[in-house]
């Protein structure tokens, strides 16, 4: 079967296109097939108010944005109840060893301005065993978090340094 002359006239305005599977020779006898044309029943044709998906209800609408602004208030108040148990947060922000006896530990905390806080330091070998460890005391500070840098003396060679935890004092 061959593809028709586009440049032949075919006395329609809107010719009627083979499907796919008559196009390659497949169609089953009795098949229906879809119409194409304007004025037949097209259920993909936009300008017969028939839409694939009905709008939902002004009462689905009301319960859609009620749950979501439900939703949202759990999340906020998840977040304020977490801020209030734990409020200090600390960031490792990196570490150089600088001998085998010593490692620079470089470290943000972030805690409600004019508190008080202790964080341990730890210094970790190849094994990650701890070979270093030290108490810093963080603040008060006007600023909400602020950067500091400790050199944890250790026993033998680390690879690394890490903040363990920080908590109020």
């Amino acid at each position: 079967m061959t593809d028709p002359d586009p440049a032949a006239p075919t006395g329609t305005a809107h010719p009627q296109a083979p499907g796919l599977a008559e196009r390659y020779g497949r169609a089953r006898p009795g098949t229906p097939r879809i119409p194409t044309q304007r004025g037949e029943d097209d259920p993909w044709d936009e300008d017969d108010d028939i839409r694939p998906r009905p709008k939902l209800s002004v009462g689905a609408r009301i319960a859609v944005t009620l749950a979501l602004a439900a939703g949202v208030a759990i999340a906020a108040w998840f977040t304020i109840v977490d801020t209030q148990r734990d409020p200090v947060t600390f960031a490792d922000v990196g570490f150089s060893v600088t001998s085998a006896e010593a490692v620079d530990v470089t470290f943000e905390v972030s805690m409600p301005p004019g508190t008080e806080a202790v964080c341990t330091v730890t210094a970790l070998s190849r094994n990650y065993a701890e070979v270093g460890a030290v108490d810093v005391e963080v603040g008060p500070d006007e600023a909400r978090t602020t950067r500091h840098t400790v050199t944890v003396a250790t026993t033998e060679l680390a690879t690394t340094g890490i903040v363990d935890h920080c908590d109020l004092r």
